[in-house]
């Protein structure tokens, strides 16, 4: 009897543990943790590394490069250490909350693992803080035994061509924010009740999620944590094309296989190749970017000759066009400024006298590509922060094997660089894990010229101290728990996995309730 009532009664937990989760209540906050138990946190953090001196870093910018580093470094020091981690907006997670594509929420689920790693003890969050603005990089190297770089790419590259600032020309960065409700995205006006052809230039991941959005029925959407705003936006869509154009050929196209078979599976047989010949005739193609060596060339150019097999377009379906070796040169606009199309330059493949892969170039041919939405994901670009050396050219960080070097090529003693503002942007999230556990190593190699920080002179304290003397109103941990429960139960009200707080205001209202 005994048994069976257990049996019976594990059952119903674990049914209801599997509907919770099912609901999202089980989240990056876990359960809220109440006032005893933040002191005891907090207790124990100001303890860590015991009373005498120990390690104490500053990472800056909460993305994936910033909590894999944060990770490494708990567990290269174990009780010797502390990190703060700091963020310009007032939550973390950077890219995979605002990056990441709503209907990608398996890619999300590593927000369980940043959650676990700020709530370590030895861990304190401090968003809504701009390092550059409300503190200087100077004054984290005086507090600190080092500081870690890793806020990633928050613009954009140029296309550099006539057009370029018309209404109805985007970066993709920007529509990405506006459909996943960063903070920045609130105040974009997308009306695609009067769109009917977009031009999205680039082919890699980025391009495709917005092609993806773009096409997809608004009601598969619809539970993901897509932003309302933009979820009503696409139910009065009338976009029937979309156009994907790309520089390049298809066997160097920079989406990742697994991007590029989701969208072709999306569209089925409405999908169209400017030059169908050429996809469907790979010992032609094979002989460019030497795909024969590269196993991923390999699976895109099989999907790409799979795709244009035997496409029957559907009527009324939506479509998607593949233009390949097509060099945007203007952006077309009507006589009150609206966008009309993309003029572009035909390319040809042209091989090397030296027997290296053929190369695109330019011929005196051009082609118009009609559209009413123009979407510029041609890659993002860091920004510089001031006291630390800048590459204008490749838009990185300077630095050499993860150290920061000044203006003049000097290393920086204490600071390093991680993820996209050391190398560029560019891989996807588990990139970053390799790039932090290299990093670590570095770091580990310069324990030794570290400064050991006393316990009785909390960084975090003097940081925010500075922070509140500049009238600067930061969030914690606890703020965010606050958002991310807000965020939650919007979303269930909804029926779907939560509904973002878009504004900074909303954001900053929830973390400090009156």
């Amino acid at each position: 009897m005994y048994i069976r009532s257990s049996a019976r009664q594990f059952s119903q937990l674990r049914k209801l543990c599997q509907h919770i989760a099912s609901c999202s209540l089980i989240s990056s906050r876990s359960v809220l943790l109440d006032t005893h138990q933040r002191h005891a946190c907090s207790t124990a953090a100001s303890t860590a590394g015991g009373e005498g001196a120990g390690l104490h870093f500053c990472v800056v910018g909460s993305g994936p490069a910033g909590f894999y580093t944060v990770d490494k470094i708990l567990k290269k020091y174990q009780n010797n250490v502390r990190v703060d981690l700091l963020d310009q907006l007032p939550t973390p997670f950077g890219l995979v909350r605002s990056g990441v594509a709503p209907d990608h929420p398996e890619t999300k689920n590593v927000e369980h693992q940043f959650a676990n790693t700020a709530r370590d003890p030895r861990v304190t969050f401090l968003g809504h803080v701009r390092v550059g603005s409300d503190i200087q990089l100077a004054e984290l190297r005086r507090l600190y035994s080092g500081v870690v770089l890793a806020y990633g790419a928050e613009s954009d590259k140029q296309l550099s061509i006539p057009g370029e600032e018309a209404g109805g020309v985007l970066p993709a960065r920007r529509f990405v924010w506006w459909y996943n409700g960063h903070p920045a995205g609130a105040s974009e006006e997308v009306d695609l009740a009067n769109v009917r052809s977009v031009a999205i230039l680039g082919l890699g991941n980025v391009a495709l999620d917005c092609a993806r959005v773009l096409l997809t029925p608004p009601e598969q959407l619809a539970p993901t944590d897509i932003a309302e705003r933009a979820l009503h936006q696409l139910r009065r869509s009338n976009v029937e094309t979309v156009h994907l154009i790309a520089r390049r050929s298809h066997a160097e196209a920079a989406c990742t296989p697994k991007e590029l078979r989701e969208i072709t599976a999306l569209v089925g047989p409405n999908v169209h190749f400017n030059t169908p010949e050429t996809v469907l005739s790979p010992p032609v193609v094979a002989k460019s970017g030497d795909v024969a060596t590269n196993r991923i060339r390999k699976r895109l150019l099989k999907i790409f000759q799979e795709a244009g097999q035997g496409a029957k377009p559907e009527p009324g379906a939506r479509q998607l066009q593949f233009h390949f070796l097509r060099s945007p040169i203007e952006v077309l606009t009507s006589a009150k400024g609206n966008v009309r199309g993309v003029q572009t330059k035909v390319m040809k493949l042209e091989t090397a006298a030296d027997g290296r892969p053929p190369v695109a170039v330019g011929t005196d041919a051009a082609e118009t590509i009609q559209a009413d939405l123009v979407l510029v994901s041609i890659g993002y670009r860091p920004l510089p922060i001031a006291g630390a050396g800048f590459e204008p050219t490749s838009g990185v960080i300077l630095n050499r094997g993860g150290r920061v070097l000044d203006e003049r090529g000097e290393q920086l003693d204490g600071v390093y660089a991680c993820g996209w503002l050391s190398r560029g942007p560019s891989g996807i999230i588990g990139t970053n894990l390799q790039n932090a556990l290299q990093l670590a190593e570095v770091i580990g190699e310069d324990t030794a010229r570290l400064k050991l920080v006393n316990a009785a002179h909390s960084p975090t304290n003097a940081v925010t101290q500075l922070l509140d003397e500049h009238g600067v109103q930061y969030t914690t941990l606890a703020g965010w728990d606050r958002i991310d429960a807000k965020e939650l139960r919007e979303g269930q009200q909804r029926q779907k996995v939560r509904e973002k707080l878009a504004t900074l205001t909303d954001l900053m209202h929830v973390a400090h309730p009156a």
